[in-house]
């Protein structure tokens, strides 16, 4: 798929680009997606009729999220959000940074070590994350993509060491077979396939259920599409289905990963162990959602 810009879309449409972010605000472009503060629409989308669609009322939860985001708001629930899902699911992935190391990143986009080493990628990939779930704030309502979840990839990996790697794909599909947990996942030369394949599944509903979207996780998790951060890629994409569909969004911490890790390893034969794992950090989800007076 080819993206143009808003000013090329305006250009073809024949219409101000004025005109056209309000369509891709409206949601009213399909496909259309933001990157930072630009927006990248599909070469073949069409132009928006002048009668405008119902706009869908969002959950609270994203209400809050993006209000927060635009206002820099300091100890809120965005803040907390960035903290916490960044923290945890790079932890998951082996990241050695401290909860607090990580919040301090966040603050003051500076790191404090004293006495020990801290792996550069660790630091690099903290920053990404935070970036990454911007992204997936301001593309919440917006059906999912190859363009997107490639771009989550760029984003993520960015600056590391592996982004210096010849063979390395860097906001692509993986070039090299992978496992995960010394199971074999999809030889490379499928992955587009079968990709291509799951969204176009998934994307036949407008609106999924928590078992719908932990059925996408594992299905993503099982062809492994990127050469690595595939676990976080997937907690990110799940976190915004969420959003999407009204779902309370959760976190899987650290003390959970082996109730994660197995639920995902028995998925085709039994839902109840992830179901349950989602579930209970669901709770967890819903208490700060109390503390701080968003309805769920």
């Amino acid at each position: 798929m080819e993206y143009i810009s808003v000013a090329k879309a305006a250009k073809k449409w024949n219409i101000s680009e004025r005109s056209v972010r309000n369509y891709c605000t409206q949601g009213r472009i399909e496909g259309a997606f933001l990157t930072g503060k630009t927006w990248n629409i599909p070469s073949d989308a069409i132009k928006p009729s002048r009668k405008k669609k119902p706009i869908e009322t969002k959950n609270d939860v994203l209400n809050v999220l993006k209000a927060e985001q635009a206002s820099k708001q300091h100890g809120g629930f965005y803040h907390k959000i960035q903290i916490d899902l960044t923290y945890n699911s790079n932890h998951i992935e082996g990241s050695r940074l401290t909860h607090d190391q990580t919040r301090y990143i966040f603050e003051t986009n500076t790191i404090g070590v004293e006495k020990e080493s801290v792996k550069v990628d660790d630091i690099v990939e903290t920053a990404n994350h935070f970036k990454c779930i911007d992204m997936v704030i301001e593309n919440a309502n917006y059906k999912l993509s190859e363009h997107f979840l490639k771009e989550l990839h760029r984003v993520l990996k960015n600056g590391t060491s592996d982004s210096r790697k010849a063979w390395f794909a860097v906001g692509d599909y993986k070039k090299r077979p992978n496992e995960v947990g010394n199971n074999p996942t999809t030889p490379p030369e499928q992955v587009a396939t079968q990709m291509k394949a799951l969204l176009a599944q998934y994307l036949k509903k407008e609106k999924h259920t928590l078992e719908e979207l932990l059925d996408f996780h594992y299905q993503f998790e099982a062809i492994h599409p990127f050469q690595d951060g595939n676990g976080r890629i997937g907690r990110l994409v799940l976190f915004k289905e969420c959003l999407k569909n009204g779902i309370v969004p959760f976190i899987i911490t650290d003390d959970i990963k082996y109730f994660y890790y197995k639920g995902l390893k028995e998925w085709p034969q039994n839902h109840e162990r992830l179901r349950d794992t989602c579930l209970s950090a669901q709770d967890r989800m819903k208490v700060i959602l109390d503390y701080f007076k968003i309805d769920c």
